[in-house]
């Protein structure tokens, strides 16, 4: 299992993990912008942010800098920066001679709460999200809020979708709680680390039962299947969107789906969906893109023989894998979500 290191102080638990290590040598992988954070460090391998930036050839740039840097096995990477560096950083160090330990020090609040814990990684492929990639868990996660004051309110919104996921498939008073949050206020960072370390904590129980998503691992799909269909297509336009706003988007459509099949409360949809509708900018689309959004979720890595499959809530906690979507049930809820939103 991940050693999660919940912590502000950065530098010292870092320093501990790394104390007295046989590694020969440590590698930083950092984006652009998180770039600053290594500055000093002799091995640093700079890589393009962005979702368009997760690609196969970045992937290459970091094994030939690897390569010239004669890494080795016995090497230590460590990625610093959001979940695309985790994600690619942790697919590089996980493949390259065969595997290498790495270390992740996510700096935005989606990559603390979601990519740089439960041991997903990869890259995007052929226009399809993270579509290839391994199960290679990081041996350790420093989940810190230290970053946070630098992110734009965009980001901090983006992450704060997956704190709701968890919460939605955990506990009804936490959910509650977190539709309160006023993103204009200044970050407390200590009720932050201690929200991130009940969050991750969700994650990390049902990752813990199934690590390789054979099963219950599934429920973390909530709101993913029609959220990662909108980012797909919003994508393919050229006007990519975070990543979290697609999430935010996705769940209320899963929300009004939970509703149709499996009689989840309205009033929570409609709670979610006051929230996502305040704080969310829309997305725009209409009954024109209907198709091509099907198409994208019979694409998504859980459905199987083109159907298409998501999880679902009987109610805050009670969450049902595998749930098959006809093609007029997502419809439906898209034509409910595009009500809501004002589209």
């Amino acid at each position: 299992m991940q050693n999660l290191i919940f912590t502000n102080d950065v530098d010292s638990a870092l320093n501990r993990l790394t104390a007295g290590s046989r590694h020969n040598m440590t590698v930083f992988i950092a984006d652009v912008n998180t770039a600053r954070f290594a500055l000093g460090k002799e091995r640093l391998i700079v890589i393009p942010d962005g979702d368009t930036g997760k690609s196969l050839a970045t992937v290459c740039r970091v094994w030939d800098s690897l390569e010239q840097f004669g890494a080795t096995r016995h090497s230590l990477v460590i990625n610093m920066g959001g979940g695309m560096v985790t994600d690619l950083g942790g697919f590089a160090a996980a493949t390259f001679k065969r595997g290498m330990r790495f270390i992740n020090v996510p700096t935005t609040l989606l990559a603390a709460v979601d990519a740089a814990v439960g041991g997903k990684t990869g890259f995007n492929y052929n226009g399809l999200k993270n579509e290839i990639g391994a199960f290679a868990p990081a041996s350790d996660v420093i989940i810190s809020t230290r970053y946070f004051d630098t992110l734009p309110v965009q980001e901090m919104k983006s992450g704060f979708a997956e704190v709701i996921k968890h919460a939605m498939l955990s506990d009804r008073g936490e959910f509650m709680r977190l539709l309160e949050h006023d993103f204009d206020a200044p970050i407390d960072h200590d009720d932050l680390l201690e929200r991130l370390r009940s969050s991750v904590q969700v994650k990390r129980d049902i990752v813990a039962r199934d690590p390789n998503e054979q099963g219950e691992r599934k429920a973390l799909n909530l709101g993913h299947t029609i959220g990662h269909a909108f980012e797909a297509l919003a994508m393919q336009r050229g006007k990519p969107v975070p990543h979290g706003y697609a999430v935010a988007w996705g769940l209320v459509t899963e929300a009004v789906l939970s509703h149709l099949i499996l009689k989840f409360p309205s009033n929570d949809v409609h709670l979610l969906g006051n929230f996502v509708r305040d704080n969310y900018r829309d997305f725009p689309f209409t009954c024109d893109d209907y198709d091509q959004l099907l198409t994208l979720m019979r694409h998504d890595k859980k459905s199987h023989d083109g159907e298409i499959s998501c999880t679902l809530l009987a109610s805050i906690g009670d969450y049902h894998i595998n749930q098959t979507l006809t093609p007029g049930d997502v419809t439906a809820a898209l034509d409910i979500l595009r009500d809501h939103l004002g589209l």
